[in-house]
């Protein structure tokens, strides 16, 4: 459910705004209204954050040593080219960059000295691409060294190399004195004596020659070697790194409020004041009335307006709330104003999810490795995102024990107890193929009718009240209408004759009834005449509305043959390396199954996020009216709550 908020304001005097932020951020409930803040510490602090950021990313490629049993520090680390680089044992030589500075009292700033190593490492590998890019454009003339062909040139004698095509060679004055140094397919190489060819740009000689320009380049090698072990070395503060991380985040947030702080004119001095307006749960007002009272802030509270930017916190129970990763990545927040689908969310995604993997071998699969990681974390507390996985896997099991899939396997090669659990009208045991893939599409629309109905009906339960309810009811009218057109054209005419008799009737009197009421009610706001000639404005959009309820139930045929391609892909997979596992290339066939399934279920992740999560913020949402506008509830806190 969406917490209902009320938008507050607080009046604190100037010479108690950091008392006061303090306090209001311990207390951890109001969402400011954002400002455009701008002060000299928070550029600071911003500064600051991305230096530390800076430091952090250059030590991602580094791993932290592994502790072993009887070392003392002498374990052997990898840089990011897997290469071994400086150990901890090795660390003695002292220098600006050695651990022995970092923990001195007079101790530098360990972020700084991160970055201006890696800054160094950045400039060493441009002079590094610009040292091979030199040597390609200038391996056709073999080894020679440029400051000879300068020496020559102070002595009298200039000589000028240029690269000419073989017409332009052809073409050449006679009066040119030149040396052939060499040709390809499209160049000849000449060195010119006594002076340039009229109308032609000689070739630019490098500053160092081949051999000089390859030297350099081990330098380089050398020297990024040893700056990587100075990084190295550095791994084990990356805690430290992120401490500081969250404290210089804390001092934004900080100076962000301030900014949000607007001053209250024509007030004396000694008095001067400021307000800060913002956002806060209604069940955390009292709480915050209290604080207000206690510090001496003038507060005021009441109902948002409807064009304020309210941000949107939601409150689910546990189950419903493993869905919240999800969200937190896709980043899609319902308006304050709109409906929470939360839990239909949760609920249709994981069928979804099963049906697009719909392989029970996969979905044990991922019951493992969200176990392992459960019982790994179970003293820390399981993150929302394995409890999510465990029930996803649950979800995909199901459905694969369903259908008698099976790591993609032939089902008539099964054994027989996996044909016996498996439900007959859906499974891949089922000798008539034709029949099943006719089942299966039809639970496919029969899904729709069901997600897309329950949209209309939360639209009835909202608009009870209103004469806008029987727009909902006309749409929902039209969407069982339209259903059996759907059965009668894509699956089977002959299984689903709906369009006969007094089937067609009923079917017709559906769509135009549902039709009518929409585009008398759909738009009502008071009044039935407006609603009408709102209508006949957007009367193209109102009859589209018509195909797109037949688009909206066909898009769900996606989950079949989404899900019919996985499983394509996985029988493909084990036809090439069947006959690899009966010889000596077992090995091989093995690494072909573990490459080929890998494959597919990464495949089948990428289909979930955009098949499985499109239905539900598209299609049902577009039925239920969400346009997911809103904006997370982040309240001016020590850690952010949702």
């Amino acid at each position: 459910m969406i917490v209902p908020m009320k938008k507050v304001c607080l009046i604190v005097q100037d010479k108690a705004q950091e008392e006061a932020l303090t306090a209001l951020r311990e207390i951890g409930v109001v969402h400011l209204e954002k400002r455009d803040a701008v002060s000299a510490e928070l550029s600071k602090a911003l500064e600051r954050k991305a230096k530390v950021e800076n430091a952090l990313n250059l030590l991602r490629p580094f791993k932290a040593p592994k502790k072993s049993a009887g070392s003392e520090g002498g374990e052997r680390r990898t840089g990011p080219s897997g290469r071994r680089v400086a150990d901890q044992a090795d660390a003695g030589a002292q220098g600006p960059y050695s651990l022995d500075a970092i923990d001195a009292p007079a101790r530098p700033d360990l972020a700084a000295l991160i970055v201006d190593v890696g800054r160094e490492i950045k400039a060493l590998r441009d002079r590094q691409a610009f040292l091979v890019q030199e040597g390609a454009r200038v391996r056709a003339w073999g080894e020679f060294d440029p400051r000879s062909v300068q020496a020559l040139a102070e002595k009298g004698l200039p000589l000028f190399f240029y690269e000419l095509t073989p017409a332009d060679f052809a073409a050449l004055p006679e009066d040119v004195q030149y040396i052939r140094m060499g040709e390809d397919k499209s160049r000849v190489y000449i060195v010119v004596f006594g002076g340039e060819i009229p109308g032609v740009s000689p070739f630019a000689l490098p500053e160092k020659s081949p051999a000089g320009m390859r030297r350099e380049q081990e330098e380089i090698q050398a020297r990024i070697a040893e700056l990587e072990g100075r990084l190295e070395r550095f791994v084990d503060r990356r805690p430290h790194l992120i401490k500081e991380m969250a404290a210089v985040q804390r001092d934004i947030d900080f100076e962000a409020a301030r900014g949000s702080l607007e001053r209250i004119d024509d007030i004396p001095p000694q008095f001067a004041c400021s307000y800060l307006m913002g956002y806060a749960p209604q069940e955390d007002v009292g709480a915050l009335k209290r604080a207000a009272a206690e510090h001496g802030w003038a507060f005021w509270a009441d109902d948002p307006g409807p064009d304020d930017p309210v941000p949107t916190k939601l409150k689910n129970n546990r189950l419903v709330s493993l869905l919240y990763p999800l969200t937190d990545f896709l980043e899609v927040v319902p308006g304050y104003n709109e409906v929470d689908i939360t839990g239909w969310f949760l609920l249709f995604f994981c069928v979804f999810f099963g049906m697009i993997f719909g392989d029970a071998g996969y979905g044990l699969l991922l019951f493992v490795i969200a176990l392992i990681g459960m019982l790994k974390t179970a003293k820390k507390g399981v993150p929302a995102g394995l409890k999510m996985l465990m029930l996803l896997s649950i979800s995909n099991t199901v459905w694969g024990v369903l259908t008698c899939t099976w790591f993609g396997a032939d089902a008539a090669a099964l054994p027989q107890i996996f044909k016996d659990i498996s439900l007959p009208l859906i499974s891949g045991a089922n000798p008539d193929g034709a029949y099943v893939s006719q089942n299966l599409q039809v639970f496919c629309f029969s899904l729709a009718l069901l997600q897309l109905s329950i949209a209309h009906l939360k639209g009835i339960a909202r608009n009870i009240k209103s004469l806008k309810v029987l727009g909902e009811v006309g749409s929902l009218a039209m969407l069982w209408g339209i259903y059996p057109l759907v059965l009668y054209l894509v699956v089977s005419s002959v299984r689903f004759p709906f369009l006969e008799g007094d089937s067609l009737n009923i079917v017709l009197g559906l769509v135009g009834g549902g039709f009518a009421l929409g585009f008398i009610f759909a738009n009502y706001e008071g009044s039935i005449g407006r609603s009408i000639m709102t209508s006949l404005k957007n009367i193209i959009s109102v009859i589209l509305g018509v195909t797109n309820v037949f688009s909206d139930i066909m898009s769900y045929i996606r989950l079949w043959a989404v899900g019919l391609a996985g499983a394509s892909i996985s029988a493909t997979v084990n036809t090439m390396a069947g006959p690899l596992l009966g010889n000596f290339l077992v090995f091989l066939g093995i690494i072909l199954l573990v490459f080929g399934h890998g494959l597919n279920i990464v495949l089948n992740v990428l289909s979930v996020l955009v098949h499985g999560v499109r239905l539900n913020t598209l299609e049902f949402s577009g039925h239920i009216g969400l346009t997911w506008s809103g904006t997370a509830y982040r309240p001016f806190a020590e850690t952010a709550r949702k």
